[in-house]
């Protein structure tokens, strides 16, 4: 399996162009917009917070093409609100795609 970031920053740069603080700003907010959904899935209680946090993620990463983050919010999506196997592989991707100064 490619490298999520990978895909994410090919959409990001065709985006983008050949303006860097650009495609900088566009991942961070990617990002950032990725761990809030995260975020509302580990506090979710019910299962309409979590399905709304599990689609919002999901069509976060349609938007980029992040088949790997796809595929986990659709689990999460099948998951019990808090299922702690689905919670700890959304982490860890995102750790993966988060940029590094």
């Amino acid at each position: 399996m490619a490298y999520l970031g990978d895909a994410i920053d090919a959409h990001l740069s065709a985006a983008a162009g050949d303006d860097a603080a650009l495609f900088l700003e566009l991942r961070a907010a990617f990002v950032e917009g990725a761990r809030r959904q995260f975020d509302l899935l580990c506090r979710s209680r019910c299962d309409g917070n979590w399905e709304m946090a599990a689609m919002r993620l999901k069509s976060l990463a349609a938007t980029f093409h992040a088949e790997e983050l796809i595929a986990l919010a659709d689990e999460a999506l099948q998951a019990a609100p808090g299922e702690p196997t689905v919670l700890r592989r959304i982490a860890s991707t995102l750790d993966s795609i988060e940029p590094t100064d």
